[in-house]
């Protein structure tokens, strides 16, 4: 790997709940990157799992920080940024089941390369139970239409608004802070835009994504979250119309 900029650190930060199955190879992967010298910092957040999620990511070789009780998604990322001093953070999900190298280094390198960008979202395939294109329930009835109607300019521009695969830079997360829960991506992604403009954000191609796919009804504290997290930034005037509609 050859694309470091000297001038910049960077830390892969994993939030994980009952991850047992997949955590190994998704942190094997990022703490491969850190002995290259690609990143330099690898932690791991368990947010009160129940099986042996902590000792796994530990033995794989990441830094592993127990929230004892969960706290929910957003506070767990909180808690890794907070365990880093890298200028540039890399969050990945642990549930993926295809982890590559390309899930770090293609999304960083726009942080690399422009530093106007302050925030990178992956695109990617997304299968369920072998449909091609079938995955992303919450994005596709929920996350998109709403930024088709309220931010038609972000809708335009990242096609995995919820994706847990993302770049961003401390300085970005200083000024706007972290959501908790399942709002962290939709509240990411809104608040930088709001604060910076379409052309701070980036999207790469990651190919495909491979995931453990979650029950419906295991989905609506995510829609819950997602919702709020939109209908928090949405000027009052149209959050007006749109109750009138």
């Amino acid at each position: 790997m050859t694309f470091r900029d000297p001038r910049h650190t960077i830390a892969v930060c994993i939030p994980a709940r009952n991850e047992a199955e997949t955590i190994t190879p998704v942190v094997c992967c990022a703490a491969a990157l850190r002995d290259q010298g690609v990143v330099d910092e690898v932690v791991v957040v368990d947010d009160g799992s129940t099986d042996d999620t902590a000792v796994r990511a530990s033995a794989a070789g990441a830094h592993v920080i127990v929230h004892p009780s969960g706290r929910g998604k957003g506070d767990a990322l909180a808690t890794a940024v907070a365990a880093t001093d890298s200028d540039l953070l890399v969050f990945l999900d642990a549930d993926v089941t295809n982890i590559g190298a390309h899930f770090v280094t293609e999304l960083v390198q726009p942080l690399l390369h422009d530093r106007g960008i302050q925030l990178v979202k992956p695109t990617y395939r997304r299968a369920m139970r072998g449909q091609a294109d079938e995955g992303g329930r919450v994005t596709e009835l929920l996350a998109r239409p709403l930024l088709r109607r309220f931010f038609p300019e972000v809708a335009d521009l990242v096609r995995q608004p919820l994706a847990g695969e993302t770049a961003t830079r401390r300085t970005a997360i200083e000024a706007v802070g972290l959501a908790g829960g399942y709002s962290i991506e939709m509240a990411l992604l809104l608040d930088v835009y709001l604060r910076h403009g379409s052309k701070a954000i980036a999207q790469v191609d990651l190919g495909e994504r491979a995931h453990r796919n979650r029950p419906l009804q295991s989905l609506a504290g995510c829609a819950d979250d997602v919702l709020a997290a939109v209908m928090d930034r949405v000027d009052p005037f149209c959050a007006e119309d749109f109750d009138a509609a």
